[in-house]
C-alpha cells in the first residue's frame, strides 16, 4: 500500500472513531435520562467527514507529487567516450600474437578465404606469419592504426584478398568496407598493403573489386609493397594466385629486410582428436548442421545462410520431354510458415549433400571407420575460427556436409599429398604438380584441371597416397550452398519457391564420369504419389497429411535483379536454357499485374533451347502467356534445321523493335551463360544502337554503359 491509501485508511479509521465516540456518549446520556431518539449522524460526525472529505480531494487532485513536478536540469555538454576495437578486433590479435601481417578476404565461394589463409600460413616460413580476418567482423576503421603497431612489432603489413560478385559487386562480406571506402575519408598514410583479386573475364566488370581497393587505398595515403594481382577463374585461377603469390613475397622480402627460413614449416592448422564413447556427449554431436547445433530439428526464423530452413520439396519432376538426353528439374519447396519473403529475381540457396558413393570410396581408400567421431580444434587460440567445420562429428558427417569432396584440389594440396606417398615416381609427379615450375604448372593443368580430377580420383590413380583423412579434411575447402534463380513470383506464388536446373553430368577424358553435387542430389528428393482431390487413392498412394515430403535446408539471397517498378515500363528479356528460369518469375507477376487492371508495358522474351519437341521448357505457359497478350515469344531452337539458330539471331533481327523500346525507357535483363551467350548479347546490343540509334561505335558502347550504370541493363549470368 502506497503513502497516500495509507494516509486515506487513517483518515477514515479517524473519523470513524471520533463518530463512534460521539454516538456512544449519546447513548449513554440517552439510556440515563430516558431521552427521545436522536439521529444517527450528528452535527460533528458532518464536519468530520466533511474534513475527511476536504483532505482527500486535496491530497489526490491539488497536490503536486514529486513525479509530477517538472525538473530542473542543468544543460551540460555531452561526453562522448571514446569507443575503440583495438582491444578486440585484428589490432589486438596482432599485439597479442606478435604477427605483422593481417590478411583480409572478401568471399562469395570460399576461394578468397582460402586464399587468404594459405598466405597467412605461409608468412611462417619468412618469420612473418599472419592473422586471417573477415572485414564484415572487423571495424575497419582501425587500419587507420595498423601503423602505431610498428613501435611494438616493427613494420606491418595489411594484404586484401578480394573477389568481385555479380556485376561488379563487392562480396556480402565485404559491402561494408567498400561502403566505407567509397563515403569515408580514412587517413591511411604509411599503411603498407598489397591486393589481389579474384573475378572471370567472361563477366563485364571483371575484378572491378581489386582493382577499386588497390586504387583507393593508394589515394588514401597507404603504400603499395606489391603490384595488383588479377586472378581469372576463366582461365586458371590457381596459376595466377601462386605466381603472384610468389612475387608478391620477393617483393615483401625486399620491403621488410626478411629472408625466407630453410627449415620446413608446420603447415598444419587444426589439432586432431578421436573421440570414443564416454568422450563426448551423443546430444552434442553434430550431424550436418551448418551452424547451430540441431538447427535442422528445431528451427527458428529468421533463416539465412547460417540457419537454413528445412523446407519441404511438393514438387519435382522432369520438364523435358521423352528424348532429351537431359534432365531438367522443375522444383517447388514449401516455406509456408517460414516467414521467409522473396521478390521475383531472388536467388534460392541450397545446401547439398556430397554423393554418397563417392563418401564411401574415400573411407575405402584410406581404409577408415567412417562412423569414427573426432574433432579439430584450431593451435591459433587466439583465432575466431577454432574448428574448420562444425565439430566434434563423424568423417562420414564431414565427407558428406563440410567439405568440397568434387572441388579440383589446389596446388598447395597436391604438396601435402606427396608427403604420404610412398612411390617415388608418384611423389616426384605430386611434387612437380605443388610446385611453381613451368613444367609442375602445366602438368597441374593437365592432369588435374583438364581431366576434371578431384580428390577420389587423386587416391585412386596415386594409389601409393595414404594421408589421413583429418589432413584431408583440413585440406579440402569447406561445402557452399549452390545458388539458384528463383522461378516464380511471389506475387502469385507466396508460400512456395520454384527451382529450373539441369542436372550436371559429364565425362571426362578419364573415361570418368562427374556429376553436379547439388542437382545430383535433388533429383532423388521426389516426393511421394499424393491422391487425388476426390480421395481416390491409386496403390500406395497417400493423403497430404500423410505424406513425409523430402526436405532441403535453404534460404533466400536479395538480388538487384528485379523488374521495374512501374508495371508500364517496357521489358526486353533474353534467357535461353535454364535461363529462362527468373523470366518465368518477371511474366507470372506481369501476367498477375494485368489481371489487377495494371497498365502492364511491353514484355518480349527471347529463349532457345536445342529441340522444340524435346527441351522447350514452360512451353504451354509461354504460349498461354502469348496468347493473353501478355508475352511477345521469340524462340530460336539451335538443332531443329541444319543451321544452328540461336536466340542471338532472334535479337538482331527484332533491332528496330529493341531499339524503340529502349528508347520507350525499356529495361534489358539477360540470364544464362556468361562465357558466350551474355557476350553475344551485350555485342548485338551495341549493334542494335549504331544501326537503329545512328550512333557511332564509341557513342554506342557508352549508350550501354549508361543503360548498365542506370540498372536498366541487367544480367545474371554464370560461367
Amino acid at each position: 500500500m502506497d503513502l497516500r491509501g495509507l494516509l486515506l485508511v487513517t483518515l477514515l479509521a479517524t473519523g470513524l472513531m471520533a463518530h463512534e465516540s460521539c454516538c456512544s456518549e449519546e447513548a449513554e446520556e440517552a439510556g440515563a435520562e430516558g431521552a427521545e431518539e436522536e439521529p444517527l449522524l450528528g452535527l460533528l460526525d458532518y464536519f468530520l467527514l466533511l474534513a475527511i472529505a476536504a483532505v482527500c480531494f486535496w491530497w489526490f487532485f491539488m497536490r503536486e507529487s514529486e513525479s509530477d513536478k517538472i525538473p530542473e536540469y542543468e544543460i551540460k555538454p555531452m561526453v562522448v567516450r571514446e569507443t575503440s576495437t583495438v582491444d578486440k578486433g585484428f589490432l589486438s590479435k596482432m599485439k597479442k600474437t606478435g604477427r605483422r601481417m593481417v590478411v583480409f578476404y572478401g568471399s562469395q565461394t570460399g576461394t578468397a578465404e582460402e586464399f587468404a589463409g594459405r598466405l597467412a600460413k605461409e608468412g611462417a616460413r619468412y618469420g612473418f606469419k599472419g592473422i586471417v580476418a573477415d572485414p564484415e567482423e572487423e571495424n575497419m576503421e582501425d587500419l587507420q592504426q595498423l601503423t602505431e603497431l610498428e613501435s611494438d612489432l616493427g613494420p606491418c603489413l595489411a594484404v586484401f584478398m578480394l573477389a568481385t560478385y555479380g556485376e561488379g559487386d563487392p562480396t556480402d562480406n565485404a559491402v561494408e568496407f567498400n561502403d566505407k571506402l567509397t563515403n569515408d575519408g580514412m587517413e591511411l598514410s604509411g599503411m603498407k598493403f598489397a591486393v589481389f583479386g579474384l573475378g572471370n573475364k567472361t563477366y563485364e566488370h571483371f575484378n572491378k573489386m581489386g582493382k577499386f581497393v588497390d586504387v583507393k587505398l593508394e589515394e588514401l595515403g597507404a603504400k603499395r609493397v606489391h603490384q595488383l594481382g588479377l586472378g581469372d577463374d576463366d582461365a586458371n585461377l590457381e596459376d595466377d594466385f601462386i605466381t603472384w603469390k610468389e612475387n608478391f613475397w620477393t617483393s615483401v622480402c625486399a620491403e621488410f629486410d626478411i629472408e625466407a627460413s630453410s627449415e620446413d614449416f608446420n603447415t598444419r592448422q587444426y589439432e586432431h582428436k578421436v573421440l570414443e564413447e564416454g568422450d563426448f556427449k551423443p546430444e552434442k554431436l553434430y550431424t550436418g548442421e551448418v551452424a547451430r547445433l540441431r538447427s535442422y530439428v528445431t528451427q527458428r526464423p529468421p533463416f539465412d545462410v547460417k540457419n537454413p530452413y528445412m523446407a519441404p520439396i511438393k514438387v519435382n519432376k522432369n520438364i523435358h520431354n521423352e528424348g532429351s538426353d537431359r534432365h531438367c528439374m522443375h522444383i517447388e519447396v514449401d516455406i509456408e510458415g517460414s516467414r521467409i519473403r522473396y521478390d521475383a529475381g531472388d536467388h534460392v540457396a541450397v545446401y547439398p549433400l556430397n554423393d554418397t558413393i563417392l563418401v564411401n570410396k574415400i573411407g575405402s581408400l584410406l581404409d577408415i571407420n567412417l562412423d569414427q567421431v573426432f574433432t579439430l580444434t584450431n593451435l591459433d587460440e587466439d583465432s575466431s575460427k577454432k574448428h574448420p567445420f562444425p565439430c566434434p562429428t563423424t568423417y562420414r558427417t564431414a565427407l558428406s556436409y563440410y567439405v568440397e569432396i568434387t572441388a579440383l584440389p589446389r596446388t598447395h594440396i597436391m604438396k601435402e599429398l606427396s608427403v604420404y606417398t610412398s612411390d617415388p615416381n608418384q611423389k616426384e609427379r605430386l611434387e612437380m604438380m605443388g610446385g611453381t615450375s613451368a613444367e609442375g604448372k602445366a602438368l597441374y593443368q593437365s592432369w588435374v584441371v583438364d581431366s576434371c580430377r578431384h580428390i577420389t580420383h587423386i587416391l585412386e590413380d596415386m594409389d601409393t597416397c595414404k594421408p589421413p583423412i583429418d589432413h584431408i579434411l583440413e585440406l579440402l575447402p569447406r561445402l557452399q550452398p549452390r545458388f539458384y534463380s528463383i522461378a516464380s513470383s511471389a506475387k502469385v506464388h507466396p508460400t512456395s519457391v520454384h527451382i529450373c536446373g539441369v542436372v550436371v553430368e559429364y565425362e571426362t577424358i578419364t573415361g570418368r564420369t562427374n556429376k553436379g553435387v547439388a542437382t545430383t542430389w535433388l533429383r532423388d528428393k521426389v516426393p511421394p504419389a499424393i491422391k487425388d482431390s476426390l480421395g481416390s487413392d491409386g496403390e500406395g498412394e497417400s493423403s497430404e497429411e500423410e505424406v513425409q515430403y523430402p526436405r532441403a535446408p535453404v534460404y533466400v539471397r536479395r538480388s538487384q535483379f528485379r523488374l521495374p517498378n512501374r508495371p508500364g515500363t517496357p521489358v526486353i528479356m533474353i534467357g535461353p536454357g535454364s535461363g529462362l528460369a527468373p523470366f518465368r518469375g518477371f511474366i507470372q507477376e506481369r501476367a498477375w499485374q494485368k489481371a489487377q487492371g495494371k497498365p502492364v508495358g511491353p514484355t518480349l522474351l527471347y529463349f532457345g533451347c536445342r529441340n522444340k519437341s524435346k527441351d522447350f521448357i514452360y512451353q504451354s505457359e509461354l504460349e498461354a502467356w502469348e496468347s493473353d497478350g501478355v508475352l511477345t515469344l521469340f524462340t530460336a531452337f539451335s538443332r531443329d534445321q541444319a543451321e544452328k539458330r540461336y536466340v542471338t539471331h532472334c535479337l538482331r533481327e527484332s533491332g528496330a523493335k529493341v531499339w524503340e523500346l529502349l528508347e520507350q525507357g525499356a529495361h534489358l535483363y539477360v540470364c544464362g551463360d556468361a562465357k558466350m551467350m551474355a557476350k553475344d548479347v551485350r555485342n548485338i546490343i551495341v549493334e542494335i544502337c549504331t544501326g537503329n540509334g545512328n550512333m557511332d561505335e564509341n557513342k554506342a558502347e557508352n549508350y550501354v554503359k549508361k543503360l548498365e550504370s542506370q540498372k536498366r541493363y541487367s544480367a545474371d549470368v554464370w560461367s
